[in-house]
This record gives structure tokens, sequence and C-alpha cells, in this order.
């Protein structure tokens, strides 16, 4: 059986979509195959991404910040941008939602962790709609 394909797209895939997809591993307790993308990749996941994720138990230490080019023709049932502009024209999709969710990289700690939360919510929302 194959797993509905979801797809999260920030610029440089290093705090917002890192994080929602940690959250669909995390709750999405074998219902969908969750990926992470960005248009410009950092080169790397941001620290306090890899900081505030360990707060709710996850090791954002595994992943990798990954270029949305891998994902180039590929089909997934949802993809979902955060907010950051990018519409994913390469990634053929069933479904498109952009969260408009702000990019936490110069926030505060307690900034840092509302996105967290807010992602977080937004992730189970998606988990049960699909």
């Amino acid at each position: 059986m194959t797993l509905p394909r979801v797809l999260f797209v920030c610029v440089e895939n290093s705090n917002r979509s890192q994080m929602a997809e940690a959250f669909a591993r995390m709750h999405g307790g074998g219902k969908v195959e969750a990926h992470s993308s960005g248009s410009k990749p950092s080169g790397k996941v941001n620290p306090r991404a890899v900081q505030f994720m360990a707060e709710v138990g996850y090791d954002l230490t595994t992943h990798t910040s990954k270029s949305l080019d891998q994902f180039n023709g590929t089909e997934v049932a949802v993809a979902v941008t955060m907010g950051c502009g990018d519409y994913c024209p390469l990634v053929a999709a069933n479904r498109r939602e952009d969260w408009n969710i702000p990019d936490p990289k110069e926030m505060t700690d307690a900034g840092f962790r509302q996105v967290r939360d807010l992602i977080e919510r937004k992730v189970k929302e998606l988990i049960a709609s699909i």
C-alpha cells in the first residue's frame, strides 16, 4: 500500500518546512509519507529549529536541507507552502495549500515556539483531512 505523499515547501528548507515534515512524521502514524524541500535551500537545518523540536521530542539533526528540484515531476497528494511565495510549479500535486506562516528565523525564542506550535496544529489538521 502506498501512503499519500505530503511535501512541505519554504525557501530555505531550514525552519518551517523542516518542522512541518517532522510533525507529519510524529503525528502521521503511518498515514502519510512526509517530505520537505526549498526553492533555494540553505544547505543546513537551523540550529534553533533543532533546539525547539528537541523540546517536543523530535531529533531534527537527522534532517538535511533539500532542493525542490529533487521533486521535479514527483506526484504528491498535498503540497504545502509556508507562506513564502513558492508555488511548487515543478511538483504535480493533487491538492495545494499555502499556510502563510511567518519565518521564525529572527524571532525571539517565544516567537519561534509559537510558530512551531502553529505548524504542529496545522499539520494535525492536514493529516486528519487526508
